[in-house]
């Protein structure tokens, strides 16, 4: 594609960077058959190419209006589009900064102000998080059917077991899983107990950054990436062996680090080197001999893959073939590469669009009548518990059941 930005723009780093994903783009289409929301709206504007076209348009020195960051807020981040992709467009990162700078250029009305605002100060905080959601339980006999089944329980806080070994490796504790699903972090620890490697959770390190990252807060984002980078720092000079992350989201964003902070003098280095020891627990897994006390499972999984897992951090098959070697048995899931709607605070911000695409992605893991669906992600984990009834697990909490038997959290 052609580009014409502006020699002032072409000089900045950020320039060049969009200049070169916009010229990698030859408009073939390609995207738009695994574009969630071209789907459902069947708008241009609402595909890859069509957003492209609008960033390309704002980058050239078109001024951005409130219809340009409609289409560019209706985009899941999915990525979907970079696995079909046959040019390789960066599109991910293009969004994000497509959305930066109208962010800059438009502004929203009050109530978005706020809910935005609220976002970026209450999910990435647990204590925050864990307060507004006893409050949501306390009032949850007075709200409507629609906005109870929105409320999560709230859990217990776990600690780690104590374990003592050679190889040690650092977890990321979250801050929406640590308040809704601790047996996440627990069930990860109890599976490594059993090959012998220790896990160790910085309790310093919370919010990777996403939910900031993903508002355009970008200010706020490197805060976050900072503050982790050096509570990490210590045990990265100690050897640890790696990052582990169990929720996909987290691990797109952690892994997105050295990319972030690549022209910070005191921090590229630091930022590159998380970024390569940051691992999704399926890596850590796939290498290891899963020894199970019993092949002989009759349970029958449908696994959710979210686009953070497959299409951000391109790994595909993993989580399946270690429950399929555990003894599970997998159900077919049609159109599984597409989002199920959660997309970090998509569900929240976009209601509409996310709660249509939820219907179609739980309607397609019951066909087969599973007895538990798996995930990888948090945010999908909550968002397809308000819709089935079949109970919604992370993928860990089984792989736990069939190697630690006899040790159960």
């Amino acid at each position: 594609m052609q580009t014409s930005l502006s020699e002032q723009l072409l000089k900045t780093p950020l320039g060049q960077e969009a200049d070169s994903i916009l010229r990698s783009c030859v408009h073939c289409g390609f995207c738009t058959a695994t574009c969630p929301t071209y789907q459902l709206l069947g708008d241009e504007l609402d595909s890859p190419r069509g957003r492209i076209y609008l960033i390309k348009q704002v980058l050239e020195g078109e001024k951005a209006t409130e219809k340009t960051r409609l289409h560019l807020d209706r985009c899941l981040s999915c990525r979907s589009c970079e696995t079909t992709c046959p040019s390789g467009v960066q599109y991910g990162r293009l969004i994000d900064i497509g959305r930066e700078l109208v962010e800059k250029q438009t502004t929203r009305n009050l109530v978005e102000i706020i809910i935005r605002f609220a976002l970026r100060k209450i999910i990435p905080y647990p204590q925050r998080f864990r307060f507004l959601l006893k409050m949501g339980n306390a009032l949850k006999p007075l709200l409507p059917a629609q906005l109870k089944n929105k409320i999560p329980e709230i859990h217990a806080s776990k600690k780690l077991p104590q374990q003592k070994h050679k190889r040690k490796m650092l977890v990321l504790s979250g801050c929406a899983q640590q308040t809704v699903t601790p047996q996440t972090n627990v069930s990860t620890a109890h599976v490594l107990n059993a090959l012998d490697i220790e896990l160790i959770q910085e309790n310093e390190v919370k919010c990777c950054g996403a939910v900031s990252h993903h508002l355009s807060a970008s200010a706020e984002t490197i805060k976050f990436i900072k503050q982790n980078i050096d509570a990490w720092w210590p045990y990265i000079n100690q050897g640890i062996e790696a990052i582990v992350i169990t929720a996909s989201g987290c691990g797109v964003m952690i892994k997105d680090y050295a990319h972030l902070l690549q022209y910070d003098k005191n921090y590229a280095h630091k930022a590159k080197r998380i970024s390569l020891l940051a691992k999704d627990i399926s890596e850590i897994l796939r290498d290891e001999d899963l020894a199970t006390t019993d092949k002989s499972q009759n349970t029958l999984v449908s696994f959710h893959s979210p686009c953070t897992l497959q299409h951000g951090l391109q790994l595909n098959g993993i989580v399946e073939n270690i429950l399929t070697k555990t003894g599970y048995q997998l159900t077919r899931v049609e159109d599984a590469h597409l989002c199920c709607g959660s997309a970090g605070t998509y569900s929240i911000l976009q209601p509409v669009l996310s709660k249509q695409l939820l219907n179609n992605k739980v309607n397609s893991l019951q066909k087969n009548r599973p007895d538990v669906i798996a995930t990888a992600n948090i945010g999908c984990q909550m968002h397809l518990s308000t819709k089935t009834k079949v109970p919604v697990k992370h993928w860990i909490e089984l792989v736990e059941i069939a190697v630690c038997q006899n040790n159960p959290a």
